[in-house]
């Protein structure tokens, strides 16, 4: 894994986070983060929740 891919998963994440509103202590959502993790880099992608507007 690259610096760049963790730099990418690291604002994925984020966006996750803000967007589903996580709290990234609670085991559910560290499970969900973990699933997403493993999509973004071995999988088919983790894709933003539905109808997210990216800001940049």
């Amino acid at each position: 894994m690259s610096k760049e891919a963790w730099r990418k998963w690291l604002a994925h994440q984020t966006m996750l986070i803000n967007e589903y509103r996580l709290v990234a202590f609670e085991p559910k959502a560290r499970q969900f983060l973990a699933g997403e993790m493993e999509k973004f880099f071995f999988g088919a992608g983790s894709k933003p929740p539905e109808g997210f507007v990216d800001p940049a």
